[in-house]
C-alpha cells in the first residue's frame, strides 16, 4: 500500500475513532513501526494506554476515553454504565469471560459468557445492548431502591422499555434479584404498582405492627391503596418511575410525608425510597400521624431498625 494511502486510511479511522488509533490498526493500514514511533516522537500521536493513541496532547473527551478503553481491551465493547453514555469514574468495557489479561488505568473490566452476541458491533464505540446494561446495573446494585432507579433511568429516557427488559430478563433464569425485578418490570408495563404495594404492607406496615388497612378500598369511582378505618387516613403509593428526575422525585414525596406528621393532612403518598431504603423512619412518621389522629397502639421495632419511634 502507497504511503498517501496508508495516511488517508488512517486519517480516515481516526475520524471515525473520535482522534484515537490503536497500533495494531496503523500497522494493518500500512504504517512501519518506524513512522509509529516517529508521530509518538513528535508529538502528533499521544499514548493514552499501551499501544493506544490519540491525535492531540489536551485532555480527552469521555468519547475518547471510552474509544481507548476499549481498542486498549479489544476485541471489547463499553458495558455497565458506559454503554449508557457518560459519567464519572473508571470506563467500563466488557470482554470475553474466557480471557485474562490487565484492566489499564481508568478501565473496569467485566468478563462474561458469549459477550460478542450481545454488543451493538456498529456503535461507536461498541457497546452492550441497552437492556443488558441496564439488567447488570440493576442486578449489581446495592439495594432494591438503586435497581428500581437504573429501571427508571433507563425507561424515563426512553432509552429502552419495560418489554425489552422483560424479554432480556428471561435469557438469565440465574440472577439475584431476578424475581423482584420481574415483578417490577410487569407493573411499569401495566402501570400499576403492586411491588410497591407489597412492599409497604412487609416492610412498614406489618414489620413496625401498624394497623391493617384495606387495600384497594373503593371512594366513589377512585380506588384508595390503603385507607386506615377510624383514622380517616388513605396512604397512596406512588409507582411512577417516569419522573423527569428520580431523586427529585422523592425529596417532593420526602417534603409532603414531612408536612403530613406535622399537619392536619389525612392522604400520605409514599414512593419507592420510603418504602424500600427508609421503610422504618417512614413507619415512624406513618405511625405520628396515626397517633395524631387518634391510634392508641404504638409502633414496634423490626429487626432492620434501631425503633420506629425514632424517626431521626
Amino acid at each position: 500500500m502507497a504511503v498517501d494511502d496508508a495516511v488517508a486510511d488512517i486519517a480516515g479511522l481516526m475520524a471515525r475513532q473520535d482522534g484515537v488509533l490503536a497500533r495494531v490498526q496503523a500497522l494493518e493500514a500500512g504504517m512501519t513501526r518506524t513512522s509509529i514511533a516517529r508521530a509518538v516522537r513528535r508529538r502528533d500521536w499521544v499514548a493514552v494506554h499501551r499501544g493506544v493513541y490519540v491525535d492531540h496532547t489536551g485532555p480527552l473527551t469521555w468519547q475518547q476515553r471510552a474509544w481507548a478503553a476499549v481498542l486498549s481491551c479489544w476485541p471489547a465493547a463499553l458495558g455497565g454504565r458506559s454503554a449508557l453514555g457518560p459519567h464519572d469514574g473508571p470506563i467500563e468495557v466488557v470482554v470475553d469471560r474466557q480471557r485474562h489479561l490487565a484492566a489499564p488505568a481508568g478501565v473496569r473490566l467485566q468478563r462474561r459468557a458469549g459477550f460478542t452476541d450481545r454488543v451493538r458491533w456498529n456503535l461507536a464505540p461498541p457497546r452492550l445492548r441497552v437492556e443488558d446494561a441496564v439488567l447488570d446495573l440493576a442486578l449489581a446494585a446495592p439495594d432494591d431502591l438503586a435497581a428500581v432507579a437504573a429501571v427508571a433511568d433507563a425507561c424515563g429516557s426512553r432509552r429502552t422499555t419495560a418489554s425489552r427488559l422483560l424479554r432480556a430478563l428471561e435469557e438469565r433464569p440465574r440472577v439475584p434479584r431476578r424475581a423482584f425485578l420481574r415483578n417490577l418490570l410487569r407493573d411499569v408495563e401495566d402501570g400499576a404498582c403492586s411491588v410497591l404495594e407489597h412492599g409497604y404492607l412487609d416492610l412498614v406496615e406489618r414489620a413496625h405492627g401498624l394497623p391493617a388497612g384495606i387495600r384497594q378500598h373503593r371512594r366513589g369511582s377512585a380506588l384508595e391503596d390503603v385507607r386506615y378505618a377510624g383514622l380517616d387516613l388513605v396512604v397512596e403509593l406512588d409507582g411512577r418511575l417516569f419522573h423527569s428526575s428520580v431523586r427529585q422525585r422523592e425529596l417532593d414525596l420526602e417534603r409532603d410525608l414531612e408536612h403530613a406528621v406535622e399537619s392536619a393532612g389525612t392522604t400520605l403518598r409514599l414512593g419507592y425510597g420510603q418504602v424500600f431504603r427508609d421503610g422504618c423512619r417512614t413507619a415512624a412518621r406513618v405511625a405520628a400521624v396515626m397517633s395524631r389522629l387518634g391510634w392508641a397502639g404504638a409502633p414496634v421495632r423490626c429487626p432492620k431498625c434501631g425503633g420506629p419511634d425514632q424517626p431521626g
